[in-house]
């Protein structure tokens, strides 16, 4: 005579709960929930933190951190694309009230972002090919992708069915203006961005 072992019964852990216990085992490590499948990226290299703050240094001179808008890092997006699924922009504009949009996990409604921005590192593939169109899709106005790995500065606008309908891009020894919808027209340079020194 045998007897079964008594068990717990499994309790399966929904996507959000699975995503916040990679995050609390990877600390660094940005967790994002995108087309309903976790993806893990690792903490960025100095070169990725330094264009941050060679981007944020023009935005606060423009006056997007003040009274009407903010600029912020690493803020949580919800998107309407999956019951759970979210993205960590590396900078964002957003309207000054924010935080009276707050849906769940951190993160915030799509509409408070008039700009997001991504920095290509180990991630290069989600930057360049799925994540334009989630923040299409999401309303994002303003998607500004800094490519390191090519050398170039790509900058989407007029989001329209899940895409950008224009697609500038900025090579080395250009300068551009980002649209005046966010706020402010700003003008960067593409070698500032990818620390391309003269």
């Amino acid at each position: 005579m045998s007897a079964a072992a008594a068990e717990e019964p499994f309790e399966q852990r929904t996507l959000l709960e699975s995503a916040e216990l990679i995050s609390q085992q990877l600390v660094g490590h940005r967790v994002e929930i995108i087309g309903g499948q976790i993806t893990v990226t690792p903490p960025p290299d100095g070169p990725h933190g330094e264009t941050l703050t060679d981007l944020t240094i023009p935005l606060w001179s423009a006056g997007l951190h003040g009274d009407t808008s903010r600029v912020v890092q690493g803020m949580g997006m919800w998107l309407p694309g999956g019951p759970s699924d979210y993205a960590i922009p590396d900078l964002s504009v957003v309207d000054a009230d924010y935080q009276d949009h707050l849906i769940e996990h951190n993160c915030y409604d799509p509409m408070v972002f008039r700009l997001v921005v991504e920095v290509t590192s180990s991630n290069h593939l989600s930057d360049v090919k799925v994540k334009p169109g989630i923040y299409a899709d999401a309303g994002v106005p303003v998607y500004l992708i800094v490519d390191r790995k090519n050398l170039k500065v790509m900058v989407l606008t007029d989001p329209q069915d899940g895409e950008y309908r224009v697609h500038a891009v900025h090579h080395p020894g250009q300068s551009f203006t980002l649209p005046e919808s966010i706020g402010a027209a700003v003008t960067l340079s593409v070698n500032d961005l990818l620390i391309i020194k003269k």
